[in-house]
């Protein structure tokens, strides 16, 4: 707990509000401005019908915007399921500039893939640029955890911080959502998804923000720990 309020600390009183708000999974990536690098949609992974699904559902951070598609954190996350041998097939649903309400208008969707077995849940980013009603992305959330349970789909919920210019009573209830869900339905629970990574230039892209190659690796390791307990025996 006493590492979780150190986080908070620190990401509450040093991250200023530009900094979340370009988090918000690139505000606008179809910018002709932008390197082609930045803007492609990553490549659709094969699925193999009858192996277990973990999908990879959130905005840019799952998407892995600025990277490729063997840079990305789900690409990432296969290999080391696959090192020590746990038999998943990871599905990156990211998609850059999402909210939880485009998420939820998508879930059904994504969880209507056969054989899916665990979700990662990272949305929110783009609620907090929006200057969204934390009640209702709270709501949002909620809908697609009971989504996923209705589905018999378990769910690692990521977490994120607003900054304290967005107000007091703003930040702490936006920053309240996290917990309380992650409590309310038992869920596995990683409170910030770029621990180590956050405001370490060399660990991030230009924008400040993003994880680059070297940023994405610890991130996927950040949610590789959180999401074991989940996981099925290797075989």
């Amino acid at each position: 707990m006493g590492e979780e309020k150190l986080i908070r600390s620190f990401i509450t009183a040093a991250l200023p509000l530009v900094v979340l708000l370009q988090l918000a999974c690139g505000a606008n990536p179809n910018s002709s401005s932008a390197d082609d690098r930045l803007n492609r949609p990553l490549a659709t992974p094969k699925i193999e019908r009858d192996r277990p699904k973990i999908v990879a559902f959130g905005d840019s951070l799952t998407a892995g915007f600025g990277l490729t598609e063997k840079e990305s954190y789900p690409f990432l996350l296969q290999q080391m399921l696959e090192r020590d041998g746990f038999d998943y097939e990871v599905i990156n649903a990211g998609v850059s500039g999402d909210t939880s309400l485009g998420g939820l208008e998508r879930v059904d969707w994504v969880l209507g893939a056969q054989n899916v077995r665990i979700m990662v849940l990272e949305l929110g980013a783009n609620d907090l640029l929006r200057g969204g009603s934390p009640a209702k992305m709270k709501e949002n959330l909620e809908t697609i955890i009971k989504k996923a349970e209705e589905k018999e789909v378990r769910v690692l919920l990521c977490g994120m911080f607003a900054p304290p210019t967005m107000g007091a009573d703003y930040q702490r209830e936006f920053n309240a959502v996290f917990p309380d869900l992650a409590a309310k339905y038992k869920l596995a629970y990683l409170p910030f998804l770029l621990e180590n990574v956050a405001l370490k230039k060399e660990l991030n892209q230009a924008d400040g923000i993003h994880p680059n190659v070297e940023g994405e690796k610890i991130m996927t390791a950040n949610i590789y720990a959180a999401l074991k307990p989940l996981l099925d025996p290797p075989r």
